[in-house]
């Protein structure tokens, strides 16, 4: 455990000292990020807005997607045009590059901790767990010990270091701060080969020409109804100071049915006096 936390340590001042400070995002590419955001907020919250402001900002919105305004790259709304090249943008072959820095700090300090573990203490029972555990927990705890007679709660040294490195993102946040590089990036094992099928790569294009014409459909079959509407009558319906609609209409209904019932009764009583 303090071998992986002085390794954790390490590899977070190396990480820095190799990416650097991080760079700040082009005004270009933060007003292509919040223009959708823009829209996705317009369809959450626009009952709070009258319906010709609604209406007007989802025009506005739906023309300027339609036609690339928000685009850093204003020729990929054209129609024909290629799909953006990563390798063409500096800005995305740069966080390739970030990314496989990060990738390969992940990887060889676990390779490393990992066959010392091996070549050292391979079957190696490190600590006995205080509480007990179902036989599930076994092929878990005691990883490189085949063995059926051993209680479930003792731990190998394989097993102990799997749980060190997962665990110890909590330590590593109260020594280096929320934002380290020290603790295992689960998003970069992701990437690495022969991670599961359908993980993220980090550094893949977003093709926001889609997004937006995508959040143009949105917004455009979005319905509006305004949260202030009839806000006075409903105010003061619900203290008792004006008769909403729907109880005038159902006591109608109640003071007819019961002029019914009086009639009904007044010409059977006289059908049986003939």
């Amino acid at each position: 455990m303090i071998v992986m936390l002085l390794v954790g340590i390490l590899r977070h001042h190396i990480t820095m000292l190799i990416t650097g400070a991080p760079k700040k995002p082009q005004l270009k590419a933060i007003r292509e990020s919040k223009a959708l955001l823009r829209g996705m907020r317009l369809r959450t919250f626009g009952n709070t807005i009258p319906q010709h402001a609604f209406v007007n900002r989802k025009q506005y919105l739906a023309k300027a997607f339609e036609d690339g305004k928000y685009l850093k790259n204003p020729d990929a709304a054209k129609e024909g045009a290629p799909a953006p090249n990563p390798m063409t943008d500096p800005d995305m072959m740069e966080g390739m590059m970030e990314g496989m820095k990060k990738q390969l700090m992940n990887m060889v300090p676990q390779m490393v901790i990992m066959g010392w573990i091996n070549f050292f203490f391979q079957g190696f029972v490190v600590i006995k767990l205080p509480f007990p555990l179902t036989p599930r927990f076994k092929s878990m705890l005691q990883s490189g010990v085949d063995t059926r007679d051993m209680d479930v709660t003792w731990v190998s040294s394989l097993s102990w270091y799997f749980l060190n490195l997962f665990g110890l993102g909590s330590v590593f946040a109260l020594i280096l701060g929320d934002n380290n590089a020290a603790g295992v990036d689960v998003a970069a094992m992701g990437a690495m080969p022969g991670a599961m099928p359908g993980a993220g790569q980090p550094g893949q294009p977003q093709d926001f020409n889609k997004l937006f014409l995508a959040e143009r459909e949105n917004v455009l079959i979005t319905p509006h109804a305004w949260d202030l509407d009839r806000v006075e009558e409903r105010l003061l319906e619900k203290y008792g100071k004006v008769v909403s609609k729907k109880n005038e209409v159902v006591r109608e209904k109640k003071e007819l049915t019961v002029r019914d019932k009086i009639k009904a009764a007044q010409q059977k009583s006289g059908g049986k006096r003939r």
